[in-house]
Formats: structure tokens, sequence, C-alpha cells
């Protein structure tokens, strides 16, 4: 980019500055609008072929989907006490008095006692699209329930949990991002003990940051992308980790070439010569990763496709261009106090010892080494990806998962989660008496023109009706899915009742059997990309099936490891049933960036030194360079746990720790004593393979 002399080389350097500096400070804010154009209503993330989202949309002809409901439960105020004999009277007048709420989207249920009478709970439909206000809608529900005398009131139910998510994400763009670049921060301070530097890359990735929510603001404000919460949060973690990334391996690779004694003008042009391939590479790989989360039948996975590729492609476009601007016009400066020398090509000490071991024993290294990785993937196949149970949705608990436990102790399992069943209303009968007979459901009713099961005549719309059957267990368990797998055998079962179950325990059951099915679609894609795009980088076929296969061994590993942690040390009843799924992806993807960094330079000094002394060199070179930039990214990753949800806790603890294992483990250990063990015949069937046979 900077190859021209003189003045002109500098003043297109100092044009790109002004560029990116001005565009960063218009399109700043749209980081913090994001939340304008996002959505939390997790209805919107449903298998767009399942049964259960073809419920979802039956329902509309019943006018289902225009409300929220909020569960209100009441006990006495002592726990295990009776309730007040005044108490159900006193619950319907409370429920009453919300008929003219304006958020309403229908008349509150009567409140109904509980089989013990030690609980009364109510349905108080709201409508769906408050968005902001819902809160404050939450809030004057309570206000009315809470004139009942001598009990206490909780709020379960949809509109509790969306509530609570929007706490979970408020405040997401400031926090999260005020975490990643603080930890970034410091880890650059504390490697590189320069002042200019770390601030520089800092900079370059925030720059990034701000187009990529610029753009996808734009797209999503157009409906061609889609955004929630858990989608903006890892878009700023993987831009500011990508572009921090890169901007290492070019911030290293100029700093060498000032070292060696060039101006400032031809380091930049050789530093970009020879990194700029390797970047754009890793790049591609980790974009066209993401992009295959497009072949997903899950709209989350689809939604995260394009905008972490539009994200990975911003910190690429930043890192090629505003950096090499910045450090061009800094020069030595940036680096002080520990300025560029002569001999920095060198490497640091400790990967020196490293290189020199892999050289000495390769083959002791890489069998203990693989040994130790099949021994923590042997562990992955425990990993319980089934979902995360209602209560442990939040972690540290939430308002609506205490109240969901109480609705739980007093009522069936699936009170306030009711499995839909939708049907023809000549087979209601028969529909009805075959769910109540169906093991594992309490009670079937079909809904009334009210809205309630059982209060009335039942509403027939176009022909069809629909039937709420309530479960024994717990609508987020095991034992419930397996009734919806039941209950759907003997509804389908009724002739001429064109027969559908949906509900909350069937979208996930939905949800689970298509991320299984999703993993065997798009994992193939995703190690096909990373091996065409390794294939035309190192013009080898050997070398990049051996990288494939590494990368691969080390998220099976990571799986493993996180399985134990998982259920051993943080009592994490399940995993979300698309963490396998991102975890590969972000693993797979990334683990072969770092792989890509250590695996061209290798290339490179094997021109000109032969295999066994290229492996020495590369990994002696870019030794300290990967890891810096291994730490970066599982400090940015591990940022996420900030947001209270066991889905990007999962996915931080996931993707940090597979990071280091592939950073200190398979980059360091594994590849190169792979390599140097194989020879040049791992170049094959390339033309450094030819020309080291030809020297013997």
């Amino acid at each position: 980019m900077f190859g021209s002399r003189g003045r002109a080389g500098w003043l297109l350097a100092l044009v790109v500055l002004v560029v990116w500096l001005g565009a960063g400070g218009g399109l700043g804010p749209f980081a913090g609008r994001l939340g304008e154009v996002a959505t939390n209503d997790q209805a919107a993330f449903l298998p767009g072929g399942a049964e259960s989202t073809r419920v979802l949309e039956g329902q509309r002809a019943f006018r289902q989907e225009e409300s929220l409901p909020a569960i209100v439960v009441w006990t006495a105020e002592e726990d295990g006490a009776a309730l007040p004999g005044s108490a159900p009277e006193e619950a319907d007048a409370a429920l009453r008095s919300l008929a003219g709420e304006a958020a309403l989207a229908g008349e509150p249920s009567p409140a109904l006692p509980s089989d013990d009478g030690l609980a009364l709970s109510g349905v108080v439909p709201l409508d769906p699209d408050l968005d902001e206000e819902l809160a404050g809608a939450l809030e004057r529900v309570v206000a009315a329930a809470e004139r009942v005398p001598g009990t206490s009131v909780q709020v379960a139910g949809p509109a509790a949990t969306q509530a609570d998510l929007s706490d979970a994400f408020a405040g997401i763009d400031g926090l999260l991002l005020g975490v990643a670049l603080v930890t970034v921060l410091l880890i650059l301070l504390l490697v590189y003990r320069s002042v200019l530097l770390p601030l520089v890359i800092i900079v370059g990735a925030v720059l990034a940051l701000a187009l990529a929510c610029a753009v996808v603001y734009a797209l999503a404000d157009r409906d061609v992308v889609r955004v929630d919460g858990q989608v903006q949060g890892i878009l700023f973690i993987l831009v500011i980790g990508a572009a921090t990334d890169y901007a290492l391996l070019l911030t290293a690779r100029f700093r060498e070439e000032l070292g060696a004694g060039g101006d400032r003008l031809a380091a930049m042009r050789t530093a970009l010569r020879r990194s700029a391939g390797t970047i754009v590479a890793s790049g591609a790989t980790v974009a066209l990763g993401l992009l295959a989360l497009l072949l997903s039948d899950l709209t989350n996975n689809r939604a995260l496709g394009p905008v972490g590729a539009i994200g990975i492609g911003c910190a690429v476009l930043s890192a090629l261009t505003f950096l090499p601007a910045a450090l061009l016009l800094l020069g030595r400066a940036a680096y002080w106090p520990a300025r560029p020398r002569a001999g920095t090509e060198e490497g640091h000490p400790v990967w020196r010892r490293v290189a020199a071991l892999v050289d000495r024993a390769p083959r002791r290294v890489w069998v203990v080494t693989l040994v130790a990785l099949l021994g923590g993937a042997a562990f992955a196949p425990t990993l319980n990806a089934k979902g995360v149970p209602l209560d442990e949705i939040f972690v540290g608990g939430a308002p609506s998962v205490s109240a969901q436990e109480t609705l739980g102790a007093h009522f069936p399992g699936g009170a306030g989660n009711p499995t839909v069943v939708l049907a023809d209303a000549d087979a209601l009968e028969q529909v009805v008496a075959v769910a109540e007979r169906t093991e594992g459901v309490a009670s079937a009713a079909p809904v009334s023109a009210s809205g309630q099961p059982g209060g009335g005549p039942p509403l027939v719309v176009d022909g069809r009706v629909r039937v709420d059957a309530t479960l024994e267990d717990a609508a987020d368990s095991d034992a419930a899915r397996e009734t919806v797998v039941r209950l759907r055998t003997a509804v389908h079962g009724v002739a001429d009742a064109d027969a559908l179950v949906g509900g909350y325990t069937a979208q996930q059951y939905d949800t689970q059997r298509t991320a299984g099915e999703d993993r065997t679609v798009i994992v193939p894609v995703v190690l096909a990309i990373i091996l065409l795009i390794l294939v035309g980088l190192l013009r080898s076929l050997v070398t990049p099936l051996l990288l494939v296969a590494t990368v691969g061994l080390n998220f099976l590993a990571t799986l493993g490891i996180s399985a134990l942690v998982f259920q051993g040390l943080l009592g994490f009843g399940g995993a979300d049933s698309s963490v396998p799924l991102y975890g590969f992806v972000f693993l797979v993807a990334l683990g072969v960036d770092y792989n890509i960094f250590l695996m061209s330079r290798v290339r490179e000094e094997t021109r000109a030194h032969g295999t066994r002394e290229g492996v020495r060199r590369g990994l002696t070179s870019t030794g300290g360079v990967i890891t810096s930039a291994g730490l970066v990214l599982a400090a940015t990753f591990a940022a996420l746990s900030v947001i209270p949800l066991a889905f990007l806790a999962q996915i931080a603890f996931i993707v940090a720790f597979g990071v280091l294992l592939d950073t200190l483990v398979v980059r360091s250990l594994l590849v190169p004593a792979l390599v140097r063990d194989i020879g040049p015949r791992v170049w094959w069937p390339g033309d450094l393979a030819r020309r080291e046979e030809g020297t013997r």
C-alpha cells in the first residue's frame, strides 16, 4: 500500500490516517446504537422448518402471537404458610384492576389456586412490542398484585424472562467494550513494554469496530441482517480480538524490519508484503467459516454468520490500512522505550529454547502432546448440549427464574409454559382425549374465545382449534421433551386431525435436533473452506491436512475439558445446543489463524534454509507475537462472561481455553514437531518438497 517513495508515501499515509480518524468520529456512535435495531425476542430465532415453528405461525390466527404472558404468583409471606382466606378474591380483583392498562394485549385470567392451596397464579397478557416499556409494565402488574395483603408476589413466564434478558444486555455496548479494551491494553503494555504501540493498536481496533457497527446497523435497519444481544456481544469481542491479532502480526514484522536497519518506508513495504497475504488468508478463514453458518436452519446461527464476517472484514481493513499509516508516521517512536534494534529477529530466549527442544526430539514432543490432547478429547462426548435449564439461563439467578421455581413448586411442572396443539376442529374431542392419555401430560383443554383453556366454548378459527396441554414435568427438562415426542406421536395418529405440537418445550426439542443436524452440515463445509485456503496459501497438500487435523483435535480436547469444567466445577446442568457449533467455528477458524502465522513464516524460512532450519527460525521468530495474540484473543472472549448469561459464559470459556491450548500446545509444540519429524515431505506436492529432494 505504501510502496511509493519519498513524499508520496508520507502523504498517502497521512491521508489514510485522517480518513480513518474522521470516519471513526462519525461512525463511533453506531456501536451504542446497535441496541436500537436488536431484538431479544427468542421466538425470532427458532428453526425455520420445525413443527414448533409452524405451530407458532399457526397461532397467529388465534392472535396468540400478539401477547407476551406474564404469570403472577402469590404465596404467603411466611414460607410454607397458608394463604389468607380472602386472597383468591383479592387476587381476582387485583388482576381485574389491570383491565384498562394500555400495555395489555387482552383480559387477565382469573387467579387460580394450586392443588396444595398454598399459591395462586394468574396470567396477564402483555403487548409483545413493548420493548423498553416492558419493565415498566411489569412493575405496574406487580404493584397491582401487591394489593393482596399477607402475600408475596413474583412474576414468571415469557414476559418476565424477556425483561431479565433485556436487563442482562443493558449497557452491553459500554460494559463489554470497556472490559475488553482495558484487558487488551493491559496485556499489550505488559508484553511489549511500550507506551504508544498499545494505544495505536487499540485505536485501530476501535475504528474497525466503529465501521463494523455502522455497516451492521445500516443492514439491520433494512432487515438485511438480524441482531440480538448475543450477536452484538460476539461482534464486539470478535472485532477487538481479531483486529488486535492482525495488528500484532504486522507490528512484529515492522519492528523486525526496522531492527534490520531499514528506513521506515522500506521497512513498511517489506512488512506489508510479507504479512498482508497471511492476514488476508487468516481473515478469509474466519469470515468464510462464519458465513458457513448461513447453512444453519437456526435463525440465530444465520444471524451471526454475516454480522461476524463483516466484523472480520473491517478488522482486516484496519490492520492493512490504518495501522501501516500510523506506524509509518511514528516509526521507531511507536516502540519506545523498547526501540527496535538489530538482532530482534532471533526471537526471545524462551522461544529459542522451545525451538531447540522441538529440533532435538521432535517425535517425543509430538507423541506426548498428542496423547495429552487425545486424553482431553476422550471426554468430549460427555458434554451435555441438550439446552440450558431455565433456572441456569442467567448466571447468578434472576427474578423470573425464582418466580418459575415458585410456580413449579405449587403447580404442575409445565405450568406457565403449556405445550400447544393445533388441530382441525372436527377432531377436537379425539385430540384432547389422546393428549390427556399421553404419559407425562397433566391436563389438556381447548382454548376458548377468552384466550383461556377450558374457559368456555372452544375458539374455532378457519376450522382449526388450539389445545393447551400442561406437562407434569418442568418445561425445560429431558422428561418434558420426551413427553412432547410421545404427544406428537399420539396426536399425529388421530385421523383427519392434521395436528401439530409446539410450545416452549417443543421449541427446545426442535432447536436441539436442528442444532445436531446443523453440525453435520456446517462442520465439513468449514473444514473444506479452511483446507482450500491453506492449500492456496502454503502451496502444499500435506501441511494443510496436518493443520486442519490438529486444530480439529484441539477443538475436541477443548470440548472434553469444557464438559468436565461445566459439570464438575461450574455446576451447569447442560450447555446450550448451539455451543458446540459456535465453539467449533470460532476455535477451528481462529486456531488455523495461528498456524497460518507460523507456517507462513516457516515456509518463508524454508525457501532459504531448508525445512529443519525453517521450523527452528519460524518458531523462534513468531513464538512471541503469536502467544501475545493468543493471550489477547483469549482475554477478549473471556470478557463475554461479564454478561450474566450461561450461553455466553460457556462460549467465553470454550474459546478462551481453546485459544490458549492451541497457542501454547498445538501451535508451539505439536505442529512444529510434526513438521520437523516429517521433513521436506510436509510440503508435498509443492515446489519446496521437490527442491529439497533435489538437493540431496
